[in-house]
């Protein structure tokens, strides 16, 4: 029977990862029907279980490190949900929010530090560094009611970057003085080597990941490969004097762009974040709360009273006037404040280091009443924070204020023809850049086994079962049909029609001839015969790498039936690539389409080229690199947009394009009429001369 008492603390591993696994999965299912959220419930559950709570585990090295991963992937995945288009457009309002969350706290602070506690000047900063920092512990909240995109969102996103970065750099200075030898030129270098490292980060990693992404695709690989990228800008940071933070958000967003939302390792990167480092974050900081200390030392209470009250007002302040400023609603004043309310990171680091200064007389610099009215701050503001961004999203997401440009607005459907094995993950992968990201979009894979050729049906059903893996990673469900026909056109239109698709995505032929056409045979011939959206893709790098699209449009493409459903689909792809766009084409279908996606709200970064020459694109082959992919929107035979110049189209491709990226899509448009006619003689959109 001794031996099977348990002895506390518990210091078995196995035991100790049991206990923080079952925190992390009963916690949130508890306090849920308290309409508490789940982050609260952690750090309540690190204190009960700390050791000053039961004492049933210490803040032993797990904590410490795995702690330190979850602080570096709050950070990290901030950054990295954000959208850099949007940030871009709202960088003002951002840099205000930033500015006013820093000044305002660091003001009223250093005011309530010195005048009211009676602490030194020094301590007074520090503090008050402590109140003008936050961490952005309720941004996964914003995320599961869809809102990440929206502009209180992106400005407390933008903000973090102005406040936190001012915040580290104050600490560097007041921990700086306490260093022996320093001189002038300490604060010189500081500057420059956190300049210097901050260019190599900018410079460096983006080209880095875009290699590595080129030639390996394994998911998995990938997810190492960027969580080593993490620790290393955070590992540099702190070598250079700065907080690893700041390096771990600056990762975030220099490979912004090149981890789509929609993209697998994105789904990979969230799951393991919000799963097990962010909760283990979240449980270790509520260790470290004492609240025996708040009954042994009275003026803990008057501290942390002060620490929570400048801190709560002087952040509603700031996102207050920020509202005010650029006339805001009252949902986004909240989300602001919410957001930008919680401390952890920068306030832990901040009060650890004043801790550790010893003045002349042996005193610290932060005494043990600050250090405990520290951990009160932050278990109150994480708590206010969550529960204000809670009610607020809710709301927002209750009242159909989520993402627009997320929402489905038509029947959406894609089918995905899947033949050759090399084009089955690039073509899944853009399937996922172009879809909807919300129901009652649906997607499906089909591969058409002929009747005189069964022995093809073991392969196209391996490559069905690739691509759902491929779609389940992303936390996509993708429908798969191996279906039996006469020929593959007939099997591909008959499951358009049953499923009621709206797209249809192929891949682009493979000439084995040089006398063969340019869209193959069945390329061809679906282009005659289906009449709902046709997108032709080639991949000759991942889609993900892609830094810039150029997309030709012809003339008077406004006024075709299908104008909205593909412009719909380029602006989702752009979005998820969150990638430059260069848009050419007429002066008044330039205008209907950036209207368009202004209407719907849709952030894409496009520069209008005024560009009618469709009959030579060596003027456009110049600007484009190997990390470019071309967009054409072609037309059909007898269409409206239809130009004698796209007999051409493939002749122009071949000569300038051929080791580009390559989309051609074919707006939908019923063929009815001599159109169709046409068309069942054997006629076809686009042929070779």
């Amino acid at each position: 029977m001794t031996e099977l008492t348990p002895t506390l603390p518990i210091t078995d591993p196995t035991w100790i990862f049991f206990v923080v696994l079952c925190i992390i999965l009963f916690a949130p299912m508890l306090l849920e029907r308290l309409r508490v959220p789940s982050i609260v419930g952690m750090i309540l559950a690190g204190i009960l279980i700390g050791p000053h709570g039961f004492h049933l585990l210490d803040r032993d090295s797990s904590f410490e490190l795995f702690g330190k991963v979850g602080l570096y992937y709050i950070m990290f995945l901030a950054s990295l949900e954000m959208n850099l288009q949007d940030v871009q457009k709202i960088k003002g309002r951002a840099l205000t929010l930033g500015l006013l969350s820093f000044a305002i706290p660091l003001v009223l602070g250093f005011g309530a530090n010195h005048g009211l506690l009676r602490y030194g000047v020094a301590a007074s900063v520090l503090m008050a560094a402590m109140y003008a920092s936050h961490t952005l512990v309720a941004y996964p909240i914003v995320l599961r009611y869809g809102l990440a995109r929206r502009a209180g969102v992106s400005i407390a996103v933008g903000g973090t970057i102005v406040a936190d970065t001012l915040t580290l750099l104050v600490l560097a200075v007041v921990g700086g003085m306490f260093k022996e030898s320093v001189t002038g030129l300490y604060w010189v270098w500081l500057a420059v080597k956190v300049v210097l490292l901050g260019a190599l980060i900018i410079a460096l990693f983006p080209r880095l990941t875009r290699w590595f992404f080129r030639r390996y695709e394994d998911s998995v690989v990938q997810y190492v490969f960027v969580l080593g990228l993490v620790f290393l800008g955070a590992g540099l940071m702190e070598i250079v004097g700065m907080e690893g933070i700041l390096g771990a958000f600056l990762v975030g967003i220099v490979l912004n762009r090149s981890i789509p939302p929609a993209s697998p390792l994105m789904n990979h990167i969230e799951f393991v974040g919000n799963a097990l480092f962010i909760p283990y974050f979240l449980i270790g900081v509520g260790m470290l709360l004492d609240v025996g200390a708040f009954i042994e030392h009275p003026a803990v209470f008057l501290v942390a009273a002060v620490m929570v009250g400048v801190g709560l007002v002087s952040k509603w302040l700031a996102s207050f006037l920020t509202q005010k400023a650029f006339r805001m609603g009252a949902g986004d004043r909240n989300l602001m404040f919410g957001l930008t309310n919680s401390r952890a990171a920068a306030t832990l680091a901040i009060v650890l280091v004043g801790y550790g200064i010893i003045l002349p007389d042996g005193s610290r610099l932060l005494d043990d009443n600050v250090l405990n009215g520290t951990m009160m701050f932050i278990l109150v503001t994480c708590i206010v924070s969550s529960f204000v961004t809670e009610h607020t999203a809710r709301r927002l997401a209750e009242s159909g204020e989520a993402d627009e440009a997320e929402l489905p607005e038509e029947h959406d459907s894609m089918l995905i023809a899947l033949s050759n094995p090399d084009n089955v993950a690039p073509l899944v992968n853009a399937a996922l850049m172009l879809r909807t990201p919300k129901p009652p979009s649906s997607m499906t894979a089909i591969n058409v086994v002929l009747e005189n050729d069964p022995a093809t049906r073991s392969q196209g059903l391996k490559q069905l079962e690739h691509a759902e893996r491929i779609a389940a990673a992303a936390n996509v469900r993708l429908t798969t049909r191996s279906r039996w026909s006469v020929n593959v056109v007939s099997g591909i239109v008959h499951t358009m029609k049953e499923l009621e698709a709206s797209d249809l995505l192929i891949g682009l032929h493979q000439k084995a001839r040089l006398t063969e056409a340019f869209f193959g045979k069945l390329g061809t011939d679906i282009l005659s015969t289906v009449d709902q959206q046709v997108i032709i893709y080639r991949a000759v790098i991942p889609l993900n790498t892609v830094r810039r699209i150029h997309i030709l449009i012809p003339r008077k493409a406004e006024f075709e039936q299908g104008f909205h459903h593909w412009a719909r689909r380029v602006a989702l792809l752009a979005t998820q690539l969150s990638c430059r766009v260069d848009v050419y084409g007429g002066r008044g279908t330039l205008a209907a389409l950036l209207r368009y996606w202004e209407e719907k709200r849709f952030s894409v970064e496009a520069e209008q080229h005024v560009y009618n020459n469709w009959r030579d694109f060596i003027t456009i082959a110049h600007d484009t690199r190997q990390d470019h992919m071309i967009l054409f929107i072609a037309a059909r035979r007898g269409t409206l947009s239809h130009h004698n110049y796209m007999e051409r189209l493939p002749e122009q491709i071949e000569r300038y394009f051929s080791a580009r990226n390559l989309m051609i899509v074919y707006p939908p448009q019923p063929m009815a009429g001599n159109a169709g006619a046409y068309a069942m003689r054997g006629g076809v959109p686009l042929k070779v001369r």
